[in-house]
């Protein structure tokens, strides 16, 4: 609409509602001239503000006096120590009407005790990288979109815009992220689009281990949802 989001009033962000990575906040920040915030909850507990942003911004604190949290292995749903990653369960101590006990979130994270710098004593929750029900597990490698997303923030000819093709081919699971391209790299050269696919592809072996076709499309073809991006089509199923 032509207004810079620097003229504005705005100065403080509260974002939540799906996992997002320290790319996206940085990215929102910078375009915006904010600080972006953090906010974790859920529909069944009693929605946003199970959990938030210290200044510190060094995990979200959770409101201890009416959830209780644990983190399991989703698989043998042994509770698991702090530090370690696993899946969130909440125990709701105050919640009416609908008490819930142990209640598998299916969000992957991790919970920390250690003092924090703001001086809450609230126990913190890293940020959510992904849902174990999200997790592709791709010739025995574990992936989630989220380390996909944490790549191509990093790419500045394309938008955050991608989705997760996975299919299975002579008994061997394949993986293709299909990435929007910015109305610059567009007009480029077929040599400049493939360079910007190859770099991604590079820098998705070094962080997943795995080799990930990557196919840069133009503006505004991939598919918009309401609500939560649906990031994977999982052909394997069908």
């Amino acid at each position: 609409m032509g207004i810079d989001p620097r003229s504005t009033k705005l100065r403080v962000g509260i974002f939540g509602a799906e996992p997002w990575t320290e790319e996206m906040r940085e990215q929102i920040e910078s375009l915006l001239g904010i600080k972006a915030m953090n906010i974790y909850g859920l529909s069944e507990i009693m929605g946003p503000g199970v959990a938030f942003d210290c200044e510190a911004r060094n995990g979200l604190h959770i409101n201890e006096d009416h959830f209780v949290p644990e983190i399991i292995d989703p698989q043998t749903l042994e509770v698991l120590p702090y530090g370690q990653e696993g899946e969130l369960v909440f125990t709701c101590i105050t919640k009416e009407a609908l008490p819930l006990i142990r209640y598998r979130t299916r969000d992957l994270t991790h919970l920390d005790n250690t003092p924090c710098s703001c001086g809450r004593s609230l126990v913190r929750m890293g940020r959510i990288n992904g849902r174990s029900d999200d997790m592709l597990i791709i010739r025995g490698v574990n992936l989630f979109p989220s380390q996909v997303e944490s790549v191509i923030l990093k790419v500045a000819e394309v938008a955050p815009h991608y989705v997760l093709i996975v299919d299975r081919i002579n008994n061997l699971d394949t993986v293709e992220v299909w990435v929007e391209a910015k109305e610059g790299l567009i007009s480029d050269s077929i040599k400049s689009i493939e360079k910007v696919e190859k770099r991604i592809t590079n820098d998705l072996v070094s962080l997943t281990g795995l080799h990930i076709k990557v196919k840069i499309v133009e503006p505004k073809t991939i598919e918009r949802s309401e609500g939560k991006a649906k990031r994977i089509i999982d052909k394997r199923k069908k």
